[in-house]
């Protein structure tokens, strides 16, 4: 499982113009994209959200948990885009939707029962996210 974390001001996710997610940070919040491979499973998409609750990437090295920052989590496969050869990518080491949607559904439910307050996107839908980077900060979460 991949997780690229965004630190944001605000962000949003639309399905054909209408909002599906949105977080309204005060000051600050995630966007988590969220791709899954063949091997993840629940533990594993348990594991990345307590990390990502835990990590300190806020203003002041804080994380999510120490200032409740809300998490926009949105599905993304194309996180394990393969592009060695030529100029296709190759989509093969991400998982089917039928798998990976119940893990990225098994990754928001954790960091909801560890108390973070979460917007998501529509899995499988073409998707537009509105966000303000803050920092910009990205990282790269794996497992």
């Amino acid at each position: 499982m991949r997780v690229l974390v965004q630190r944001v001001t605000s962000a949003r996710v639309t399905v054909d113009g209408e909002t599906v997610g949105e977080i309204r940070p005060n000051p600050q919040g995630l966007v988590a994209l969220v791709g899954v491979t063949h091997t993840d499973t629940v533990a594993t998409a348990q594991a990345l959200a307590d990390k990502l609750w835990r990590l300190r990437i806020l203003n002041e090295e804080r994380s999510a948990a120490d200032v409740d920052a809300p998490i926009l989590v949105v599905s993304q496969f194309t996180l394990y885009a393969n592009t060695a050869k030529g100029r296709r990518p190759s989509w093969n080491a991400a998982a089917p939707g039928s798998v990976a949607e119940p893990l990225v559904d098994a990754f928001t439910q954790a960091l909801s029962a560890l108390g973070a307050t979460t917007a998501t996107g529509k899995f499988g839908a073409h998707m537009h996210i509105d966000l303000s980077n803050d920092g910009p900060v990205t990282v790269l979460l794996e497992a």
